[in-house]
Formats: C-alpha cells, structure tokens, sequence
C-alpha cells in the first residue's frame, strides 16, 4: 500500500490544474479517495471529525450485500438445472458457476454504464465523483429477474442515475432511492419483463455449463401464484433459504439476516426502521389472514418477494429515509403495511414492497416536518411562549 500511495503522489501534480491530464482531474480524485482516506480538513464552519467517511460507509453496505448476491447466483445455476431435471447431476461448483456467468454482465453492465454518467457528470460540473453508485451499482441488477436483458438494464440505469439522482443535486440530495427509481422505471416500461415470474434463458455459451432450458422457459414465483390465483408450491423452508425463483438478490431471507446484522453491528442501518417495516407489514398480514383475504399464512408475506430486501437494504437508506427518531417508526411501519396492502389488494402487483419504499420515500419530508414541528410546540408550550 505504501508503494500504490508513493506511485499516486507522483502522478498526482498531473490531474492538478495545470497538469496535461487535469481534465481528468474528477476521475483520479474518485479513485484515490476510493483507495485512501482523504488526508484534507475543513477550513471553515461547524464539522464533526470521524474516522469514517460516506465512501467507507459504502462499503460497507457492499459487504453486507455480498451474502445475498453470492446465494443469488448460486440460485440462479439452482433453478436452471432444477427446471432442466440435471439437478441431481450437477455438482455445487457447476450450479454456483452457471449463475456467477449468469450474474456478473448484469453487475458490470450496472457499474459501466451508473459510473460511466457520474464520472461524466462529475467532470461536467467540474465536482468531485460521488460515491452513492457503490450501493447502487449493486442494488439494481440484485432487485431485477434474472431475464432483464441487459440493454433494458442499461437504460434503467442511465435514467435512475440521471433523472433520480444527478438532476437533484447527486448523492445525499435526491429524494427517491436511485435503484428503486430504476426498478420502478421498468415495471412502468416494459411490465411484461417485470411481472412475478422469472425467465430462465438458454445459455449454451457459458462454457457449456450444464443442461439449458429453451429460450423463453418460464418459472412463476410465490408470489406470481398468488397473482394468478393457483396455490403456492414452495415450501416454508424453501422460501426461507431462499431455493425459489425470484429476483437475483431476494429469495434467501438468511442471506438477506446476514447482510442486516453486519449494517446493525457497523451503526450503518437504522433498526428502528428495519423493525417498523416487519412490525408494520406482519400486522397488516395478520389482519388480512384473519378477514380471509389473502390464501397464505401472514409470515410467509415477510418471507416471500422482496419485503425482507426492502426492509434491510433500501428502506433503511439514510438519504430518502425519515431522519427523526420518531419518524422512522412512522416510515418503517407505512412502507410494511402498505406493501401487504399492495400485495393483498392489488393481484395485477404481487410484488408491492418496491412501489411502498417508493411512496415512503415521498412522505418521508413530510413525516419529518411533522415531527419537528410538533417537537417544537410542545417546547415553546412548556416554555410558555406563545
């Protein structure tokens, strides 16, 4: 590391102003502040000194992701040589290898295509490269069925990026969280890509992996079932280990409890959030159950789809989130009982969890102003002020 930082303050005086490479100036400040943390100070105004920045934070949340993308790709390869009958015969590195090769152009594709625009908007605007992509790059192709071609991925993208984000004022400014703007862009574009069934597309090429399904082979999800009125033929246990098909990143609740448990140790996650989206969503269950409204049990709803992703990794985002203490109760308990209300009420939308984190994110100012405001009657009421 010594050795990469001595190399970095060499070519350094090239991207300063002046330099022959100082047009890139953005591009390099990105990749070192990525690599070192940022040996700069406040010169002025009220900062409070930490010893971890937002890009830290970042990573972090990265590495509590890796369990749910990593058991992703293994149920991908799972779902192919299960649907194919080669299941049997398969070997555990020829399932996990079939769904990395699977996964990863959608994750590159995901990157090129968010940083390629951040870096562009970055050197535009003469600013500094925002590190909010990160979470994001990842986020999106984890939330998408494994069928998303990537050209579809790819617009997605570019428009969350731009008109979610960048238009607002980039990272820490924007009001909708950027991947759920890109799933929500899908699901409105092309619906019949986003529905609640997941298609398994050939692909003899991968280093002939395996048996493939035909192209255009289709396996409906739980909730996809439900939407179309047949029972669901996944196990309890299998909806909690995740061996379903589903979006890449959201079948394996244990997966998705790891990821939590890293983001809860770190301070990174907000579990008054987290627990006020099951709270809300289980109750809201329970009572449909009851009235005899919905044909599954109220805990198979937290379990299925992508309410225990939302919950853990997009609801608690701490930019288009509730920010008071009080209000991410408010926040959390809303997105969870409006998603199973969604859910429940909606059978053309099996899946509701994105569109709730969505209008959460809407209200989430409003629930703050709330709050404040009411904080601030009550003081000048004790403090007699009228």
């Amino acid at each position: 590391m010594n050795a990469l930082r001595k190399y970095l303050n060499n070519v350094k005086p090239n991207f300063e102003e002046g330099g022959k490479l100082h047009a890139l100036k953005s591009v390099f400040d990105g990749f070192e502040t990525f690599l070192f943390v940022p040996n700069t100070t406040a010169k002025s105004g009220a900062h409070i000194h930490d010893a971890i920045d937002s890009k830290r934070i970042m990573s972090m949340v990265v590495i509590a992701l890796m369990p749910a993308m990593l058991f992703g790709m293994y149920n991908v390869g799972y779902q192919n040589y299960l649907a194919a009958g080669t299941l049997a015969s398969a070997s555990f590195l020829e399932v996990f290898c079939y769904g990395f090769l699977a996964v990863l152009p959608k994750i590159l594709v995901s990157y090129i295509v968010g940083l390629g625009i951040e870096f562009i908007w970055a050197q535009w605007k003469g600013e500094e490269i925002q590190e909010g992509y990160l979470v994001s790059g990842i986020i999106i192709p984890l939330i998408l069925p494994i069928g998303c071609p990537l050209w579809m991925l790819a617009v997605a993208c570019a428009f969350a990026v731009i008109f979610a984000k960048e238009i607002f004022g980039g990272t820490g400014m924007n009001i909708f969280n950027v991947a759920i703007a890109a799933r929500m862009f899908l699901f409105f574009s092309y619906p019949s890509k986003m529905t609640g069934d997941t298609i398994w597309v050939a692909q003899d090429s991968i280093f002939g992996l395996g048996n493939t399904l035909p192209d255009g082979f289709t396996a409906a999800t739980p909730l996809g079932q439900i939407g179309q009125g047949t029972d669901v033929t996944a196990s309890l246990s299998d909806m909690v280990l995740g061996f379903i098909p589903g979006s890449i990143g959201e079948t394996s609740v244990i997966a998705i409890a790891i990821g939590a448990v890293i983001l809860l140790w770190m301070g990174i996650a907000s579990w008054k959030t987290m627990l006020s989206v099951f709270v809300g969503g289980g109750l809201m269950a329970c009572l449909f159950e009851q009235l005899g409204m919905t044909p599954i049990h109220w805990y198979e709803h937290i379990v299925l789809g992508g309410f225990c992703f939302g919950a853990v990794f997009m609801a608690t985002d701490p930019v288009t989130s509730a920010r008071t203490e009080t209000g991410k109760y408010i926040y959390g308990f809303l997105i969870g009982a409006l998603a199973v209300i969604i859910r429940v009420m909606n059978p053309g939308y099996p899946e509701g969890m994105m569109l709730a984190i969505f209008f959460g994110n809407m209200v989430a100012p409003l629930i703050d102003h709330c709050i404040v405001a009411r904080n601030i009657s009550k003081r000048m009421k004790r403090g007699g002020t009228k």
